[in-house]
């Protein structure tokens, strides 16, 4: 029972770190309908940045900061000098990132070499909470699932009660319309990329508190927000998080019961879904 409730606890952390990448992701893959597939290298770079600037300051909410602002000036430019351009070209946008994805691998090898990193959280992020009988559970994965859970309430309500969210979901279905009442889309979708990108930016710090950071881990939170997207719904913040509930816990619960063949049933679910329910199991915007 112990190690039972450890992995649940452990999925949903997971789970939460997933989201948190996957959200940025969704909006920007599934509601702008562009194809970054450079996405995890935003995730590798805002946790290497936010390692060197929360190392030379000692300041873990520094890294944070660091982490975030370097991903959205690299989603932002992303956006504006490459996606942009190539609007509505999907196969050319995949295969442009996909490249840009691999440079930028070998760039940030160069720089921070193939080392494994991990942040160290304030002392207050370090206590254990006591979980009865059961034992000890970090208090920094417990805060996680509940930052997970703020940022997906913000940004729901950022996209279905304001007046920014609803020119967004405009600008994906008529551009021309937007344009016409003045309001710029290219602009819109630059901002809605960089704030994406800084999700995937703090992300990267925060997978590196609770986990760690490393050369290999661009391709892995590509391919979980890849997974989390299709299986929750394009363009589903809802979505997101079922999606991520359901991969963080089959991940976890298959590592205690079938350790060797639990990434196995997470892609099966994934057929699953397209099989059955091609548009995700939830559709929309909320």
């Amino acid at each position: 029972m112990r190690l039972l409730l450890l992995s649940l606890l452990n999925g949903l952390s997971v789970a939460a770190l997933y989201f948190i990448v996957a959200s940025g992701f969704t909006v920007t893959f599934g509601l702008m309908r562009t194809i970054n597939l450079a996405y995890g290298s935003l995730f590798l770079l805002g946790g290497y940045v936010g390692y060197k600037a929360g190392d030379l300051t000692q300041n873990w909410y520094v890294a944070v900061i660091a982490g975030s602002v370097a991903a959205a000036i690299a989603g932002a430019a992303l956006q504006q000098g490459v996606l942009d351009r190539l609007r509505g070209q999907d196969m050319r946008q995949a295969l442009v990132t996909i490249g840009l994805s691999i440079v930028a691998a070998d760039l940030l090898l160069a720089v921070f070499g193939g080392l494994t990193y991990q942040f160290t959280p304030p002392e207050w992020m370090q206590e254990t909470v006591s979980l009865g009988g059961f034992g000890g559970y970090p208090a920094f994965r417990l805060l996680l699932i509940a930052f997970s859970v703020f940022i997906g309430a913000a940004m729901w309500l950022g996209l279905t009660r304001t007046r920014i969210g609803l020119a967004i979901r405009a600008g994906v279905d008529d551009r021309e319309m937007l344009a016409a009442i003045g309001v710029n889309p290219s602009k819109l979708f630059v901002v809605v990329a960089s704030l994406g990108a800084a999700l995937a930016g703090l992300a990267g710090v925060i997978g590196g508190t609770a986990l760690s950071i490393s050369p290999s881990e661009d391709s892995r939170y590509l391919l979980a927000s890849l997974v989390v997207t299709i299986v929750g719904g394009m363009g589903s913040i809802a979505g997101a998080a079922v999606g991520a509930l359901l991969v963080g816990m089959l991940e976890q619960i298959g590592l205690l019961y079938f350790p060797h063949y639990s990434i196995v049933a997470v892609y099966l679910v994934m057929v699953g879904v397209l099989a059955l329910r091609p548009q995700g199991l939830l559709r929309g915007t909320a």
